[in-house]
C-alpha cells in the first residue's frame, strides 16, 4: 500500500464517531424491551444491518443474550454481547431508565448486568437517549454531544469491526466453546509498552500467562485500527500504521468484515458477502481472509511456562487437514475430560493404577504397563529428568521402572521423562524423535489377573449359594429396617426454602460438601461462628470454592444467622461482591458456598509483611467503595454490612477486591433509612452511634470504611497498643493530627510511591476523616465517597472528627 493510501485509511480510522455513524435509531428514556420473543430486536441500525436486544441461545432454547448481531444474514452472527457468562432466562428485561442507565434485569427483577463506571464518559453529561449505529456500535447519547457518554465499542467481548479501535489495556476475550458465550481460555490485549499480544489464561479467572503471539511494537504501538476497507494495523506513535492482518481485494459495499478472537486462540478475519438471498439460499458463509497465528504456526508458539498451553493439560495440538482449525488430541490411554469441549483437556484412563504403581518394585511395573510410542509429539515443558546417552529401548525402560514418569521423549540419544500434568502438547513433523506413552497392559498378565478374579467370584458365589436359606432370611429381616433408616433419612434432607430456590442458588446436601471439600480436610480461615474449608466443585469443569461451616452458636443464631447471610447475599450481583454459589440446610447442618478467592483476604494483603504497592492500594480501596454503593444504593434493598473490615474483604486471582461475610447485614426496605439493631461489628470499626442508643443508617458502613481506608493508606492496623509513641496508636486519631499538621510523610511512613502522588494521598485521607466524622450526618454517602475517591468530585477541608474516637479502645 502506498504512503498516500496509509494516511487515507489512518485518517478514516480516526475519524469522529459522529461522522463515522452519520445515521442511527434511537432509544428514548423510560423505555424497555422484554425477553419474550425469540431474537427480538430492541432497535436496528438505520441500514438493517445491525440488531440490538436479546438473542435465544440455541442450544439452550430458555436462555437470552443481550447481544448486537447481523440481522442480514442467515447465520445472525453475534459481534457483541452484555451477558454471555450469565444469560437470562424469559421474562427478563432490558431498560433505559428514566435516569439514564442501561440496566439488564433478570426475570426476577435481578439486576444481571449495566456498563462499568470505568467505561462510562461522564464528562458529557447525562445520557439523553440510546442508538443503534450503522457501525455495529451501540451507544448511550450524552447531553453534551462532546462524544458518547458509554458504546459498546469501548467494551468489546470477542469481536471488532471495522471504524473500531482497539486502546491501551484494550482486550477481546475468545468464547469458551464455539456454541458458549461466556469468556474462554484467549485473550487478546493491547499492552501499555506498546505490544498486540495474544495470551492463555489462568481460566476460569482472566490472569493473562505467557504470550504465544507478540506483535513487536514494544515502545511504538499506540492503538489498533480497524478501518473501514478492512484493514487492521496497529498505529504507532510517529502516526505510521503497521498492517498485521491482510486483506484480499473487496469493497466494504460488498462485504461485511469483522475480526474475531475465536474460541480456539486464533484471531482470525472473516468477510461476508453481501448479496442478497437468492431462491432462498445465499452465495456463500464467513469465509476466513487472515490470521494470527497463522494455521500452520499455532502448534508451534512458544510454549507458556504457566498453564496448559494451547490445548488443556495432557492433550496436544495438532494442525488441521485444511490448515483452518487445529485439533486438541489426547494421547494413548487418556480421554476428553468433556468431549464438548476438547480445550479443557484429557484425564488418565487407567490412573488409580498408575498411581498404585508406586507400590509395586520394578519388575511388577515393567509387567503391568508399556510404552506406547508417537511420532512428532512432544511436550516440551514437562521435564522431570534427562537422560543422556539413552536409546529408545533404555529410555522406554527407563519410564516403565519410574512410577513417577507419565511419557518419554527419546531423542538423538536423549531421553526426556515427562511428569504430569503435560502441558503445551504439540505435534510438530520438525521434531524427530517419538514420544513413548506409558499405558496400562492389555495382553495376558491383566488376563491373567481378571481370570483369577473370576476364579475367585465363582468360589465365593458356590459359598453364598450354600448359604441361600440363611440369606433369604438375612434378606427379608433387612427390608422393615431399610424403610426404617430410609424415612429418618429423608427426615433429616435438607428442605430448601422456597426463597432460597428462586435465587438461583444451588441446594447442597451435607455428604456433597463432605466429599467437595474432603471431609473438610484444608481450613482457610476460623471465625467466632464460622470455619471456612476450602473445597472443589466439579461441574462441566473444576471450579475451586470455599465452604463455610456455621458452628458454635444457638440453634435460634445459628438460623438467623445462616438465614441473614443467605438472603442478603443471594440478593446480590456485583463484581466486588463475593458470589454466593449455593447453600446447605440440613437439619443442624448450615454451610455456605462461596466462590473462592485464591489471594486471601485485604488484612493478610495489608499487614503481611511486604508493603503492596500505593497504585494497587488505591485500586483495591476504590473498588470496595464501589461495593459498598451497590449495596446501599443500587439494591431493591438497601444493605447495611454491619462489618466492614479488612478480613471481610477477599482478594481474587487479579487481586480484585470483593466484599464478603454478610453474616451482620441488615436488610431495609424501600420505604426505611434507618433501624435499631442490637451492636454488631467488630471492635476499632465500630461506628459512635451504636453506642449512643441511636438509630443505624448506612452511614455505620461509611464509617468502617473510612477507618479502613486509613488502614489501607498506610498499611498498618486502626488500633496498634504496643506502639511506643502513644499518639500514634489508635490510627484514627494520628491521622487527623498527621493531616492537620502537614506530617503526611510520616502517615505512609515516607512511601515513596505515595509521596509522588501527594495530590491523591492528601484527597484519600480527606475522605477517610469525612467517613470517620462522629455525627452521622456529617459522613457522606457511599456514592459521594466513590466519587470522591476517583476524582469526580472536590474534596472539602474536612473538620477534627472527635474526641470521642479516643474512647472506642
Amino acid at each position: 500500500m502506498s504512503s498516500r493510501s496509509n494516511l487515507l485509511s489512518l485518517f478514516l480510522a480516526l475519524l469522529p464517531l459522529s461522522s463515522i455513524a452519520r445515521t442511527s435509531n434511537n432509544i428514548s428514556l423510560g423505555t424497555s424491551l422484554s425477553s419474550a420473543d425469540e431474537n427480538a430486536p430492541w432497535v436496528l441500525s438505520p441500514n438493517g444491518d445491525f440488531a440490538f436486544g436479546f438473542y435465544r441461545l440455541l442450544d439452550k432454547k430458555d436462555l437470552f443474550l443481550l447481544a448486537i448481531w447481523y440481522a442480514q444474514i442467515p447465520q445472525r452472527t453475534v459481534i457483541w454481547s452484555a451477558n454471555g457468562d450469565n444469560p437470562v432466562q424469559k421474562g427478563s428485561k432490558v431498560e433505559l431508565t428514566s435516569d439514564g442507565e442501561l440496566v439488564l434485569n433478570d426475570h426476577q427483577g435481578q439486576e444481571i448486568w449495566k456498563p462499568s463506571p470505568q467505561a462510562v464518559n461522564a464528562s458529557n453529561g447525562r445520557v439523553t437517549s440510546a442508538a443503534m449505529l450503522d457501525t455495529g456500535n451501540f451507544v448511550l447519547k450524552g447531553s453534551l454531544n462532546i462524544s458518547y457518554f458509554w458504546q459498546t465499542f469501548n467494551e468489546p467481548t470477542d469481536t471488532i469491526l471495522p471504524t473500531q479501535v482497539l486502546e491501551f489495556s484494550g482486550k477481546l476475550s475468545s468464547r469458551l466453546t464455539e456454541s458458549s458465550f461466556s469468556n474462554g481460555r484467549f485473550q487478546l490485549r493491547l499492552l501499555n509498552d506498546g505490544n498486540l499480544v495474544l495470551n492463555t489464561v489462568g481460566f476460569p479467572t482472566e490472569r493473562a500467562n505467557d504470550a504465544y503471539y507478540v506483535s513487536n511494537t514494544y515502545g511504538s504501538g499506540f492503538r489498533v485500527l480497524f478501518n473501514e476497507s478492512g484493514y487492521i494495523s496497529i498505529l504507532r506513535r510517529d502516526g505510521t500504521p503497521l498492517n498485521i492482518m491482510q486483506t484480499s481485494t473487496g469493497s466494504p459495499m460488498d462485504f461485511y468484515y469483522r475480526a474475531t478472537l475465536d474460541f480456539d486462540g486464533v484471531f482470525r478475519q472473516y468477510r461476508y458477502p453481501r448479496t442478497k438471498q437468492r431462491n432462498g439460499e445465499t452465495a456463500e458463509n464467513w469465509s476466513i481472509i487472515s490470521s494470527i497465528p497463522r494455521p500452520t504456526e499455532i502448534c508451534r508458539v512458544t510454549p507458556s511456562k504457566v498453564g496448559s498451553g494451547i490445548c488443556g493439560f495432557n492433550s496436544y495440538c495438532r494442525v488441521g487437514v485444511k490448515e483452518e482449525r487445529h485439533t486438541c488430541e489426547c494421547p494413548d490411554g487418556y480421554s476428553f475430560f468433556d468431549p464438548n469441549d476438547k480445550y479443557k483437556g484429557c484425564k488418565q484412563d487407567h490412573a488409580v493404577e498408575l498411581r498404585q504403581a508406586c507400590d509395586l518394585d520394578k519388575q511388577r511395573m515393567s509387567n503391568m504397563f508399556e510404552m506406547t510410542p508417537h511420532s512428532d509429539i512432544d511436550w516440551p515443558l514437562s521435564d522431570s529428568e534427562l537422560l543422556t546417552p539413552y536409546d529408545e529401548a533404555q529410555c522406554s525402560i527407563a519410564c516403565l521402572e519410574d512410577c513417577l514418569c507419565a511419557v518419554a521423549i527419546t531423542r538423538n540419544e536423549n531421553c526426556w521423562k515427562k511428569k504430569l500434568p503435560l502441558s503445551n502438547g504439540r505435534m510438530d513433523t520438525s521434531l524427530g524423535g517419538k514420544a513413548l506413552i506409558k499405558v496400562l497392559k492389555q495382553d495376558g498378565t491383566q488376563a491373567g489377573k481378571r481370570k483369577k478374579d473370576q476364579g475367585s467370584l465363582i468360589l465365593a458365589g458356590s459359598f453364598l449359594l450354600g448359604c441361600s436359606a440363611f440369606l433369604n432370611f438375612l434378606f427379608l429381616l433387612g427390608i422393615p429396617l431399610c424403610i426404617h433408616f430410609s424415612y429418618h433419612k429423608k427426615l433429616l434432607k435438607a428442605q430448601p426454602d422456597s426463597s432460597m430456590l428462586a435465587m438461583n442458588l444451588r441446594s447442597f446436601t451435607y455428604m456433597e460438601l463432605e466429599e467437595m471439600t474432603d471431609g473438610f480436610k484444608e481450613e482457610l480461615g476460623r471465625g467466632a461462628f464460622a470455619t471456612v474449608y476450602k473445597g472443589t466443585l466439579t461441574t462441566d469443569q473444576i471450579i475451586p470454592v470455599a465452604v463455610k461451616k456455621l458452628e458454635k452458636m444457638g440453634i435460634e443464631d445459628d438460623e438467623k444467622g445462616f438465614k441473614a447471610e443467605l438472603n442478603t447475599i443471594g440478593r446480590t450481583h456485583h463484581k466486588n461482591l463475593v458470589r454466593l454459589l449455593g447453600f446447605c440446610d440440613q437439619g443442624p447442618q448450615k454451610l455456605l458456598v462461596y466462590e473462592f478467592m485464591s489471594n486471601g483476604s485485604l488484612a493478610g494483603f495489608l499487614f503481611g509483611g511486604l508493603r503492596p504497592r500505593w497504585e494497587q492500594r488505591m485500586r483495591i480501596a476504590s473498588e470496595i467503595a464501589r461495593g459498598l454503593m451497590y449495596l446501599h444504593e443500587e439494591c431493591s434493598s438497601q444493605i447495611i454490612h454491619c462489618d466492614v473490615k479488612p478480613q471481610n474483604i477477599l482478594l481474587g486471582d487479579c487481586f480484585t477486591a470483593r466484599i464478603s461475610d454478610f453474616g451482620m447485614a441488615k436488610l431495609l426496605k424501600t420505604d426505611h433509612s434507618r433501624t435499631r439493631t442490637a451492636i454488631r461489628g467488630t471492635r476499632g470499626y465500630f461506628a459512635p452511634e451504636w453506642f449512643k442508643s441511636m438509630m443505624i443508617t448506612a452511614k455505620v458502613d461509611v464509617y468502617s470504611f473510612g477507618v479502613m481506608l486509613l488502614e489501607i493508606i498506610c498499611c498498618r492496623k486502626n488500633i496498634v497498643l504496643e506502639q511506643q509513641n502513644y499518639e500514634e496508636a489508635i490510627l484514627t486519631v494520628w491521622a487527623y493530627d498527621c493531616y492537620k499538621n502537614g506530617r503526611l510523610d510520616t502517615l505512609v511512613d515516607h512511601e515513596e510511591e505515595a509521596l509522588n502522588d501527594a495530590r491523591k494521598l492528601n484527597r484519600l485521607v480527606m475522605v477517610a476523616i469525612w467517613c470517620i466524622q462522629e455525627e452521622p450526618s456529617l459522613r457522606p454517602s457511599m456514592k459521594k465517597v466513590t466519587e470522591m475517591i476517583e476524582g469526580a468530585v472536590e474534596v472539602a477541608v474536612p473538620p477534627d472528627p472527635s474526641s470521642f474516637i479516643s474512647k472506642l479502645v
